[in-house]
Parts: structure tokens; C-alpha cells; sequence
């Protein structure tokens, strides 16, 4: 899936903050992980795929024990194993993120794009929105490259308020 195929925010920012069609939000995404599993040969099991999609159903970061009683609920199993299984292998294939702040994942909203995200986190709503960032172009990729460091992987997570709950926080 391209960037021009992703369904469209509504407004200028991350999805995530934004108000958008969350059901195309959700079926586009979950086609894409099934589109990159088949051509790359990977099992995307129906708890893979289930965990994703209840990642995929909230934008905000959702810790394992939270997503194994979903899976319960759903009749997938109630052992710590089975999420976090799923989970491993969603990070590792690009289709989740984990949030380390929160210890928690959220879906990736590019599982098709080879990327660097960032994740804003609203500290009052816990809403989690991903980005991209370029941190090897900056000025920790100016610093890396002085010393002789290769950058093999960065989290950028910051904290704040979302649009959402700016007012509430001014209030």
C-alpha cells in the first residue's frame, strides 16, 4: 500500500489526532499486514491478525494484559504467551510499535513504508499519535556520525497534550 493509498486525515497532522474515517482507517491497515505477510511469506495467524486489529481499533497504546483479555473475551486464550507471541511478532515485522514510555503497543499506520516513527503521547487521554522522523539527518545523526556510531535504531517518543485536550488542560 503507498502513503497515497492510506485513508486521509481530515485536518494538517498525525493520524491518530486527527479526525478521519476510522473504519477505512482500520481495513486499510488490516489489508496492507495481510498484503505484506503473503508476499513476504510470513503466518499472519488469526490471533496475529486479531491482535492487530484491536490495536488498530483504538489510537491509543494498549499494554498486553490489556489486549490477552480482549483476545479472552473473544475466545483466543487467557495465557500471557498468546499476546505476547502476537506482539513479538507484529514489532518485528513492522506492523505494531512498541510505546516504551507506556510499555505498551500501538499499530503501526504504515506497515507497507520502511520508516523511523516518533510517537506523540497525551499525558491526560494517553491518545498516541505516529510521525516520522528523521533522526539521522539531525542533530543526533550529526553527533553519531562525529564519533564513528552507526544509528540502528531510535524511539522518539514525546509527551504532551493532544488537540483534544489542550483546552481541558488550560481550563
Amino acid at each position: 500500500m503507498t502513503s497515497d493509498s492510506h485513508p486521509k486525515n481530515t485536518g494538517d497532522g498525525p493520524l491518530g489526532f486527527m479526525h478521519h474515517d476510522h473504519s477505512a482507517c482500520v481495513s486499510h491497515t488490516l489489508a496492507a499486514a495481510e498484503a505484506r505477510c503473503a508476499a513476504e511469506g510470513l503466518r499472519f495467524t488469526p490471533v496475529r491478525r486479531k491482535v492487530l486489529e484491536i490495536l488498530l481499533h483504538e489510537h491509543r497504546a494498549l499494554g498486553a494484559y490489556t489486549i490477552l483479555d480482549r483476545l479472552r473475551e473473544d475466545g483466543f486464550g487467557s495465557q500471557p504467551p498468546v499476546a505476547y507471541r502476537a506482539l513479538d511478532f507484529l514489532v518485528a515485522n513492522g506492523l505494531a510499535h512498541k510505546i516504551e514510555r507506556l510499555n505498551a503497543f500501538i499499530a503501526c499506520v504504515q506497515p507497507g513504508h520502511s520508516h523511523t516513527p516518533a510517537f506523540m503521547i497525551c499525558r491526560l487521554c494517553d491518545a498516541v499519535a505516529e510521525t516520522q522522523s528523521s533522526p539521522a539527518r539531525g542533530s543526533l545523526g550529526d553527533a553519531a556520525r562525529a564519533t564513528g556510531f552507526r544509528i540502528e535504531r531510535t524511539v522518539i517518543e514525546a509527551e504532551g497534550l493532544c488537540p483534544a485536550c489542550v483546552d481541558k488542560a488550560d481550563a
